[in-house]
């Protein structure tokens, strides 16, 4: 078909429009375009020479955003094998590790919430606010920890892994 984009359009052009829609949701440009390729990519992993080539960006923003990445659990540095060059990983399971570790901030968010309330005084209205956001994060973290163990039991069912 002469009018069919190359593969390597079609590829660019979802990785620019899932990057898009992360920015949407509020990841930073790069790490959301690094995140998209690294997705797109029959491997799962690029080095940081292929990503820099791929999105046409500096090795400045490709360390940047891969940093962003690791900090969310969303992408494992590795070294390969018999070289100096890193290899930037999507996780298999990415959303699962990157909410997982979500656990950790929620904790912190719980216990700044109660310093709050105890300082503010849980009958004022910002105490009775702070005990709400308090009362939502909890809801979310019990929540949380049985949607897990059903998507671990669907993932296993869908893909077998």
């Amino acid at each position: 078909m002469p009018n069919e984009p190359a593969p390597d359009d079609v590829h660019s052009r979802f990785v620019e429009k899932f990057a898009a829609q992360l920015v949407e949701a509020g990841m930073p440009r790069m790490p959301s375009r690094i995140f998209a390729a690294l997705l797109a990519s029959d491997s799962g992993a690029l080095t940081s020479a292929e990503l820099g080539e791929q999105l046409r960006i500096s090795p400045a923003a490709v360390s940047g955003g891969v940093r962003y990445l690791s900090q969310q659990h969303m992408v494992a540095r590795e070294r390969e094998p018999g070289s100096r060059r890193d290899i930037f990983r999507v996780h298999s399971n990415q959303w699962y590790e990157a909410l997982g570790n979500r656990d950790a901030v929620l904790k912190r968010w719980e216990d700044a919430l109660r310093d709050g309330i105890t300082s503010l005084g849980a009958d004022t209205p910002a105490g009775r606010r702070l005990a709400e956001t308090l009362a939502f994060f909890e809801f979310v973290q019990s929540e949380l920890e049985g949607m897990m163990e059903r998507w671990r039991v669907h993932r296993q069912s869908l893909f077998g892994a």
